[in-house]
């Protein structure tokens, strides 16, 4: 078994933290704070090849294996976890989508401009009443003349206050459930689509969140991507490669509160001598050391697999499952540690703590996760 990286990856690694140490640190406290999308932040990101870590350098993209792209996305994330959730967006929820499953004309269109970092994308699958259960559908598509129009709501839809492209997903064959769900490549400038606020979000501020409201939105047939009824295979498709990339991004967050920790643990003195030399503050840091070098091994392992196998779910959700909640783990960690240092607003521990909540929850909550690998266990269609 070879564990070791290669010089590409490695080199790739290096770029990707440099590139967050120098540029995106800096700013990840006022994202945090303005909420507002950094779009310059992302202009650079593209420079730096993160938009379309692994679409082939024909479409515009660096043309890389999914082991570098979690490893760039965990070096983003120890510094904005904002940023590194915009390009998992764009990376595994839309371009990658899109060179997998695209038309030569939808690819023509969209995915140079995408993997290139001329635009965003968005992924528009959750609504109030389908989260979880996402082949709960209430946004329809109907057919219409030679194409479809669209109605409903989509909600917390990232990257949808800057994107010019979402991918929505609608019921084409309401009484057939996920089987009915249809997969449509939607230019946001459409007569009907609105971008509306969504709820304050309490991390991963300045993603870009809006509610996408669609009041008879008419697209064309060659807006549907992979056919009718495919949207629910295509949604599928795309969370297992998020799933690898958001336990990436919280191994960034857990790890910058680790390290936040353990550089309190060594310079805060109490009854002359560091906090460090304390049996209960080593036991924090050793769990969190330890959880997290586990979390990041599920991860390697999943995007490992990503590269040869087509379907991956086991693996990406065993690895979304355990980096998040190492990363919450190692937040809530740090916090206890800081003790007053690190409860208060606009200290870095604060902002991760909050970041790390978010992690746990998107692109399918814990719970679901855990769901998903029983599933997966019980009905012998796991790897292992």
């Amino acid at each position: 078994m070879q564990l070791e990286l290669t010089a590409e990856q490695t080199r790739f690694q290096q770029a990707a933290r440099d590139f967050a140490a120098t540029a995106v640190a800096p700013r990840a406290a006022e994202i945090d704070a303005s909420d507002r999308f950094p779009a310059g932040l992302v202009s650079a990101a593209s420079a730096q090849g993160l938009l379309g870590v692994t679409v082939p350098e024909a479409w515009g993209g660096a043309g890389r294996d999914y082991v570098s792209y979690a490893l760039a996305i965990e070096a983003v994330a120890a510094a904005s976890a904002t940023l590194g959730a915009i390009l998992v967006v764009n990376n595994s929820l839309v371009a990658e989508v899109l060179q997998r499953f695209g038309t030569a004309e939808q690819k023509d269109r969209w995915l140079v401009r995408l993997a290139s970092g001329r635009t965003v994308g968005a992924f528009a699958l959750s609504e109030a009443q389908a989260g979880t259960d996402a082949g709960r559908q209430e946004t329809t598509a109907a057919a219409a003349g030679d194409g479809y129009v669209l109605r409903g709501r989509k909600v917390w839809v990232a990257n949808g206050a800057a994107a010019e492209v979402a991918m929505v997903f609608a019921a084409t064959g309401p009484a057939a459930g996920g089987r009915g769900v249809s997969a449509f490549l939607v230019p946001t400038d459409r007569p009907g689509l609105t971008r509306e606020p969504t709820a304050d979000p309490l991390g991963v501020r300045g993603l870009g969140c809006v509610d996408l409201r669609l009041d008879d939105v008419e697209v064309g047939a060659g807006a549907l991507l992979a056919g009718p009824g495919r949207g629910f295979d295509v949604a599928k498709w795309a969370l297992d490669g998020a799933r690898i990339a958001i336990g990436a991004e919280a191994l960034g967050v857990g790890q910058s509160a680790f390290e936040a920790a353990l550089g309190h643990a060594r310079t805060r003195q109490t009854f002359g001598h560091p906090i460090g030399r304390y049996q209960a503050i080593q036991w924090q840091i050793a769990d969190s050391a330890t959880e997290l070098e586990a979390a990041r091994m599920l991860v390697l392992r999943a995007a490992a697999a990503k590269d040869v196998r087509e379907r991956i779910t086991l693996e990406a959700s065993m690895a979304k499952l355990a980096a998040s909640e190492a990363a919450l783990r190692a937040a809530d960690r740090a916090m206890r540690i800081l003790a007053s240092a690190g409860y208060r607003r606009g200290t870095v521990v604060e902002r991760l703590l909050r970041d790390a909540r978010a992690l746990e929850i998107v692109a399918g909550t814990s719970e679901a996760q855990r769901m998903i690998i029983a599933a997966q266990v019980a009905g012998g269609t796991g790897s292992r």
